[in-house]
């Protein structure tokens, strides 16, 4: 934090010549231009956002670029998952071209997910290589998506299965985003807020426990503290482990079972992303107590926090039909964390620490999956 502005957190990312700052607090969408400035050397951005968030926040953002000099242009796509494909890398690539953007020159992704995944993919490849900012609106962007350089889209074959690695030269975190987004969304997101207490701290699950209401129903201060403590943890994993060959596959907890979820129901509304990883992590401790890797408490001690928080565990509680047990197997050996034709799957020993593992019989998978579609 700083002494001019108190009501901001800041999360070094330590990455040798790429070192760059998440900044979290409420307003800094209104200061932008001056967080924008040292990196805006021509004193103009391209903007991506989506139609959505354009119609919340874009004007919002160009005053807080004007204030500190700083002219933009933006394209708004259609929002959803949808767009976070090659026809929407195309469209963004070429937008960015027409603009005539430079490799010193600077694109900012303003908005959740999929627009900071498709407009860092754009910024990535577009000249080899164009710097960009992150601005997420949501809070599974806040505290996931926006940092670490993971950049990317859907294919035909699955999720997130062609992209680049391009790190942002900032990320501006405004927690007062948060207040636009419907509880659906939210809570979305907190599914990745939990997992990080889970996969490596068990203080902050503990804090999730007692705070974690008090974030869903808008506190500021408790919104803050769980986006500054997420981004912290993960900016210290991608630190020690940026393209993802040990540690920050810690970061894919539930993630196994959530993109199986996810193609099952057709990238739809039906699950969004932080719902399947909620349900994931759930049923990734389960796993681990079946196994015999974790104390039998735990599962039920996540599956309660998630009740409270209003969330689902289950796969039953997904609507609509979805396959068989069998059939999301299938679908989980197409995840790009398939190492030699053997699923990895985050496990856990107990809350705050887990592991990562390819030595886990597919029975016991199946039976976790049949339950909990039973449930």
């Amino acid at each position: 934090m700083t002494a001019e502005q108190p009501d901001v957190a800041t999360v070094p990312v330590a990455l040798p010549g790429r070192e760059y700052e998440i900044r979290i607090g409420r307003g800094l969408l209104d200061r932008s231009g001056a967080e924008i400035a040292p990196l805006a050397r021509h004193g103009r951005v391209a903007v991506i956002t989506d139609e959505t968030v354009a119609g919340l926040h874009l004007e919002r953002l160009r005053e807080g670029l004007a204030a500190g000099g700083i002219a933009m242009d933006s394209l708004a796509l259609p929002a959803g998952e949808g767009s976070k494909s090659w026809v929407g890398l195309s469209r963004a690539t070429e937008w960015l071209l027409e603009q005539r953007v430079e490799r010193g020159d600077l694109v900012v992704a303003l908005g959740g997910g999929v627009v900071g995944d498709l407009a860092g993919f754009a910024a990535a490849i577009a000249r080899r290589g164009v710097r960009f900012v992150q601005i997420p609106t949501t809070l599974l962007a806040q505290v996931d998506s926006s940092v670490g350089g993971k950049t990317g889209i859907n294919t035909a074959q699955g999720k997130n299965l062609a992209g680049a690695f391009h790190q942002p030269s900032r990320v501006l975190a405004d927690i007062s985003l948060l207040d636009s987004l419907p509880e659906r969304e939210l809570l979305a997101g907190y599914g990745e807020v939990v997992k990080y207490g889970l996969l490596g701290d068990a203080g902050f699950f503990e804090w999730l426990e007692t705070h974690g209401p008090a974030l869903r129903d808008g506190d500021d201060a408790a919104r803050r503290e769980a986006v500054r403590r997420s981004c912290e943890m993960k900016a210290e994993i991608v630190a020690r482990d940026e393209t993802e060959q040990g540690d920050r596959a810690l970061l894919n907890l539930g993630h196994t079972f959530c993109h199986a979820l996810e193609a099952a129901t057709g990238y739809s509304d039906r699950l969004k992303h932080g719902e399947g990883v909620a349900i994931g992590c759930a049923l990734a401790f389960d796993l681990s107590s079946r196994l015999g890797l974790c104390p039998q408490e735990d599962p039920s001690r996540v599956r309660a926090h998630l009740a409270q928080m209003g969330m689902s565990c289950d796969i039953a509680a997904i609507p609509g039909e979805l396959p068989g047990a069998e059939a999301l197997l299938e679908l989980m050996g197409q995840d790009k964390k398939v190492q030699d034709g053997r699923l990895r799957f985050v496990l856990a020993r107990k809350i705050g620490e887990a592991f990562v593992t390819s030595d886990v019989p597919p029975d016991a998978v199946l039976a976790v999956l049949r339950d909990s579609a039973a449930a």
